[in-house]
Parts: C-alpha cells; sequence; structure tokens
C-alpha cells in the first residue's frame, strides 16, 4: 500500500490544543462537582483557548505539515 498519512494531528499545534482543552474540562468537571458556576464558565472560556492557540499554532507553522516541524517515518 502507497497511500499517504494525513497525520491526524499529530503536531505541536495539535498537542497543546488538545492539553490545554483537557486542562479546561478536567477544571470544569472538578468545579461543577463543587457547585462553582464562575469556575465552570471560566473553564469552558479555557476550552475556547485551546482550540484558539492551536488554530494559530497551526498558522504559525506548528500543525500538519507546517513550515517549522520536522516530519518523522511512521512505522
Amino acid at each position: 500500500m502507497n497511500e499517504t498519512d494525513p497525520g491526524h494531528g499529530n503536531s505541536p499545534a495539535a498537542w497543546t490544543a488538545v492539553v490545554i482543552m483537557l486542562v479546561g474540562f478536567t477544571i470544569g468537571t472538578i468545579a461543577f462537582f463543587f457547585d462553582l458556576a464562575w469556575l465552570v464558565v471560566a473553564s469552558a472560556g479555557l476550552v475556547v483557548v485551546g482550540a484558539v492557540v492551536g488554530w494559530l499554532l497551526s498558522k504559525a507553522g506548528y500543525g500538519v505539515g507546517g513550515s517549522r516541524v520536522t516530519q518523522k517515518a511512521h512505522n
């Protein structure tokens, strides 16, 4: 098979965005459990920030196939 692998988001931009969003979801879940509405809203904002950071990093060349990412061979 000679298919090209699109990478499935394996890039610094994707990893950074996902980590930020996971932190936001974790904080939001704990805040919801303790009935801290302001912190739930703030953590939802953190999830949005994670998406924006991922997009910005992708535009800066850190996304899949970006100019600042060294491509590694998949086995």
